[in-house]
């Protein structure tokens, strides 16, 4: 049975006009989406403040059987919403598969989140009860990008709503299939009450009305960092909580012990995973000067094997990049880069959408693709010749979500992580990771810390209310 049918997968009529739902490796038309209007998001928001007051008082364990059920449809139809990240976010096969792993695994921890301690007892020099108490937030905000638009939904909505939340899921236009309404198809199938979950596909004035709209208490944001800045800016204005997971520029440290081989296959990951379009992606590896020029040539070569084309029709290890905007950038950086006098040692070349996985050598502080994030198969590789080098190099520019450290001695990459200022940190592995059991975010330019995953969930989404109870009532000698 087909979880997503285009008759009957937006319920709720939307105002902001339609938009075609592209296949970026062909082109096509897969189908059309209606896109919200700001007026959409204010309808929104009261028929989830409406709610979620019901489903704030809904017995944990019945919270909990929702968030179960929907980890459960997730696998259940993983085919079908496989097909969707592949076809329309360009993923491969393995990308897609990872994102419907830790998207069932989300809904898992959610679950467990519904029973877990609510506060602590405190002490207190008057003769009463004292206790703190955390509750639901009440209506929380979502905005979701492209590039993994499963994971980076649910993760928000999954534990927003194990709370005790309503949640209203902006996903980015280019895939509001499957970074939206496939999260609304099964989570209506698993028995969430209607109004609490609204998709709301749409540009920047949607997103601008989510931010602003008053009922919307806390913002969950994930992209750039310069959108981030502007999401961080209006929320402040308002008095509303932002969780800003943002841009990175990551560093993978290849130690002089460090075996070449086993570097070149973390890099390789780190930089053309899903054609480079992560935010953990490894923007920068600085390389040991005795390692380098064996680093590089490996490094090269393995990225000239490696196949792009149409990850639905064939079997490749990188898809396309997302739309010809994202194609400009990086194919601009990447000329940029040259004619600042960093080599291309492999790639540098695309057709169509589909970017061939670049290798940079001589990368420096005048490399654009070094400096800044490139969000495309890219990597840029500099020699270093001491460790304070290389924590200094680490550490430069603004960024700081991901760090991996190559070393046979971990004491020492310990050591080196610990004077690398970044949200996550790596000893014998690149930047990309993800665990919905682990918090999740960066630093500076990357973000407002760690506020998704594990614990970290139970401060984003909820409030913390102080409660005192007396015997009888208080005397007060004013």
């Amino acid at each position: 049975m087909s979880l997503l049918d285009p008759k009957t997968w937006q319920p709720v009529e939307l105002s902001g006009g339609d938009r075609a739902v592209v296949e970026p490796a062909t082109g096509d038309t897969l189908a059309t989406v209606a896109l919200a209007s700001p007026e959409d998001v204010t309808a929104a928001s009261e028929a989830a403040e409406d709610a979620r007051k019901t489903w704030s008082d809904t017995p944990h364990h019945v919270r909990a059987g929702v968030l179960r059920r929907a980890g459960d449809l997730f696998t259940a139809h993983a085919a079908e919403l496989r097909d969707w990240l592949i076809r329309e976010s360009g993923s491969v096969p393995g990308k897609a598969d990872f994102e419907l792993h830790v998207a069932a695994q989300e809904c898992y921890e959610a679950a467990a989140l519904a029973s877990r301690p609510t506060g602590q007892v405190l002490p207190s020099e008057e003769p009463r009860l004292s206790y703190t108490r955390r509750v639901p937030a009440g209506v929380v905000g979502v905005i979701a990008p492209f590039n993994a638009p499963l994971i980076l939904s649910i993760r928000s909505v999954a534990p927003a709503l194990a709370l005790g939340n309503a949640v209203l899921l902006k996903p980015d236009p280019r895939t509001a299939v499957c970074g939206g309404l496939s999260l609304a198809a099964v989570f209506a199938e698993a028995g969430l009450p209607e109004r609490l979950l609204h998709i709301l596909p749409g540009g920047a004035e949607t997103g601008r009305a989510l931010v602003t709209d008053d009922r919307v208490r806390v913002i969950s944001f994930t992209g750039s960092t310069a959108a981030g800045r502007a999401v961080g800016e209006a929320a402040g204005r308002h008095l509303k909580r932002a969780h800003l997971e943002l841009g990175g520029n990551s560093a993978l440290v290849v130690l002089a012990d460090a075996d070449v081989g086993a570097a070149v296959e973390q890099a390789v990951w780190g930089s053309f995973f899903h054609q480079g379009q992560i935010c953990m992606t490894t923007g920068r590896h600085l390389v040991h000067a005795s390692l380098y020029e064996e680093y590089v040539e490996r490094l090269a070569a393995k990225a000239q094997s490696l196949t792009v084309g149409d990850p639905y029709r064939e079997r490749v290890q990188l898809g396309p990049v997302m739309d010809a905007g994202q194609l400009a950038r990086i194919d601009a950086l990447v000329e940029a880069s040259a004619a600042a006098g960093a080599r291309v040692a492999a790639g540098g070349t695309h057709q169509g959408l589909f970017y061939r996985p670049t290798v940079l050598a001589g990368a420096g502080d005048h490399t654009p693709a070094y400096t800044e994030e490139v969000f495309g198969p890219v990597a840029p590789v500099r020699s270093f010749a001491t460790l304070d080098e290389a924590a200094a190099l680490a550490a430069a520019g603004p960024y700081g979500l991901s760090l991996g450290i190559v070393t046979r001695d971990t004491a020492l990459g310990l050591e080196l992580a610990d004077r690398i200022p970044t949200g996550i940190a790596h000893i014998n592995d690149q930047t990309v990771n993800d665990e919905a059991v682990a918090p999740f975010g960066g630093v500076a330019a990357s973000g407002t810390g760690a506020r998704f995953g594990g614990e970290a969930n139970l401060e984003a989404f909820t409030e913390l209310r102080w409660t005192t109870v007396r015997r009888e009532p208080a005397r007060h000698a004013f």
